[in-house]
């Protein structure tokens, strides 16, 4: 088990244009407090076989963190279409959200993200040079999610006497909004 663990991500303008900016809901438990900042981070992955055309959208600090369940919303900046090859821009790419620590990355939530035209006609035709203020985004909200394990330095807290396990290194989907008691979320401060 992880220390922190993302309990939900949700899409606040989801579908939305494609130039919009990114903005989402992140909600974690930490189950130890955390004396230094979680690192998050958004990278659009417009093809997958060329990773120097990843593009880093925003990254954001959160902390000091309390344990508990905590919530930011964070928003993050459109792709810059001038880095995107032309024949990647429509049909599907990938969106990741990271968490780190120390700079250890310890979660990986992947989406995918299809584009297309905001009409029909543009969709059975599209122009011969794109159009990107045309151009619709919906992001699947069903993820991949990739934990790792790392050093925390920390010592988890205790439950009934046992400590509480930390570091994993699974995949697992990232549970609904309804799973969770929205009463227990305490917002916490995140800057850009």
């Amino acid at each position: 088990m992880s220390i922190v663990t993302i309990r939900n991500v949700e899409f606040l303008n989801n579908p939305a244009r494609f130039l919009d900016p990114y903005h989402f809901r992140v909600t974690f438990e930490c189950i130890a407090q955390l004396p230094e900042d979680l690192e998050w981070r958004l990278i659009y992955v417009s093809s997958p076989g060329n990773e120097e055309l990843d593009q880093e959208l925003d990254d954001c600090l959160v902390g000091p963190v309390p344990a508990g369940i905590n919530a930011f919303e964070f928003e993050g900046s459109a792709p810059n279409p001038a880095k995107i090859p032309p024949e990647d821009v429509l049909g599907v790419a990938a969106l990741i959200l990271t968490g780190s620590y120390k700079d250890q990355e310890f979660v990986r939530v992947g989406y995918y993200q299809n584009t297309e035209y905001d009409n029909e006609e543009m969709k059975e035709t599209p122009p011969e040079s794109i159009r990107f203020e045309r151009l619709v985004r919906d992001i699947n909200t069903k993820p991949r999610v990739t934990r790792f394990q790392i050093k925390w330095d920390i010592a988890p807290q205790h439950q009934n006497g046992q400590a509480v396990a930390a570091g994993a290194a699974t995949s697992a989907a990232v549970p609904s909004a309804n799973d969770l008691d929205m009463e227990d979320v305490q917002p916490t401060n995140g800057s850009s």
